[in-house]
């Protein structure tokens, strides 16, 4: 029923690409419900149309023009098809529970609706960052068969006075228009919260703006915001997500489905899980996907066909460092901070054989970089190495 009443709203506003748009997901739609005659109908009268509207044949692809900001003339939203195969999407029980439970109120509007309990479709996804909000807003639109919109704020937000409020206008026009999930991502930069000594006036107007777009949008159209900044959101802001969905960085038994998933098929034989859950404690799933990339890339440039567990741990190790600030601009300064992050794991032999040098000269990196000079300043006065 919703399709059917926005290709009726289409109609009425002449407008051929939201009619279109709309239909081609009904026809979708029916085709996943096994109505493939009924389907197939409606493709037909779309094919039939003028060569306009022959894109709303698919309700994958758009007849809508994506919306442009009119000072640099680019794109305020990127369109995208996200596709997810296999078991390649983890988060917490949770949080995947709160997920379905969203995905179950969009699939059901029209039931919900008609009973008189239909909320409205807006997710709210906050917490540190590369915790999967981002990851999160794809699989909800790659689940719907729906592509999603994401909001450019580069684009979006001018430097003309009033101009971001008219580019916001365009977008929620578009996802009014389009069936999509829209994704709001970097929340904060829209919805700062309003009031503190450094706001200024056309910052509350974008917030206002962003309000009544928000309202004005119907309840079946789907708006997912994300942000790391959830303490800096207007107060007004929250109450417009009926679905909200707190993220943290993952825990033991996310992190060893996070590993497995991440490495897959170059997954070492000789790795020790345990262990590896437990090293990385603390860390987002982004940077337990860059550990694993930077892992399988090493071995696919030797020529093997899985992951070196050291060379894991090594990378982790490294990702870590960064984490706590600590740079380390040498070998000699990886080989130090690893044996003091995780003594046990990077033996004299192992880091030789990881950076390709001998034990002796391992040993010499751990002495310092003052020990060559000191063991050649005894030597002189003694006249015999020490």
């Amino acid at each position: 029923m919703s399709e059917v009443l926005k290709i009726l709203d289409g109609a009425l506003k002449a407008n051929a690409s939201m009619a279109g748009n709309y239909a081609g997901l009904l026809a979708d739609k029916l085709e996943r419900s096994g109505e493939r005659e009924d389907a197939l109908r409606i493709r037909d009268r779309l094919a039939r149309a003028p060569s306009a509207m022959a894109f709303a044949q698919d309700g994958s692809r758009m007849a809508t023009a994506v919306p442009t900001d009119t000072e640099s003339r680019l794109e305020t939203v990127d369109v995208s098809y996200p596709q997810f195969q296999g078991n390649g999407f983890h988060l917490s029980s949770a949080a995947a529970r709160r997920v379905q439970e969203f995905i179950g109120s969009v699939s059901n509007y029209d039931r919900f609706a008609a009973a008189g309990v239909a909320s409205v479709n807006r997710l709210f996804l906050y917490g540190p960052p590369g915790t999967g909000k981002t990851m999160t807003a794809r699989w909800i639109a790659s689940e719907l068969a729906l592509p999603l919109a994401t909001v450019r704020c580069d684009t979006l937000i001018s430097s003309l006075l009033g101009q971001t409020s008219r580019n916001l206008r365009r977008v929620f026009d578009f996802a009014e228009q389009t069936p999509c999930v829209l994704l709001l991502d970097e929340f904060d930069a829209l919805a700062s919260a309003r009031g503190n000594e450094r706001d200024v006036g056309e910052l509350q107007r974008i917030v206002i703006a962003l309000l009544q777009n928000i309202d004005a949008l119907p309840g079946h159209a789907i708006v997912v915001a994300a942000t790391n900044f959830a303490q800096g959101i207007d107060p007004a802001v929250w109450r417009r997500f009926p679905f909200q969905i707190s993220f943290a960085v993952p825990d033991a038994s996310l992190r060893e489905a996070l590993w497995k998933t991440m490495l897959g098929g170059f997954c070492p034989a000789s790795l020790h899980w345990d262990e590896l859950v437990s090293f990385s404690e603390g860390i987002s799933g982004a940077v337990i996907e860059q550990v694993c990339q930077d892992a399988i890339r090493t071995a696919i440039m030797a020529g093997q066909s899985e992951a070196d567990a050291a060379e894991i741990l090594r990378r982790l190790g490294l990702a870590i460092s960064l984490l706590n600030g600590q740079h380390l601009p040498s070998i000699e300064d990886e080989v130090r901070w690893l044996r003091q992050w995780r003594g046990e794991a990077f033996s004299l032999r192992e880091l030789a054989k990881l950076y390709a040098v001998s034990t002796r000269q391992i040993s010499n990196m751990l002495r310092g970089p003052n020990a060559g000079k000191t063991a050649s300043k005894a030597t002189k006065r003694s006249g015999k190495p020490r």
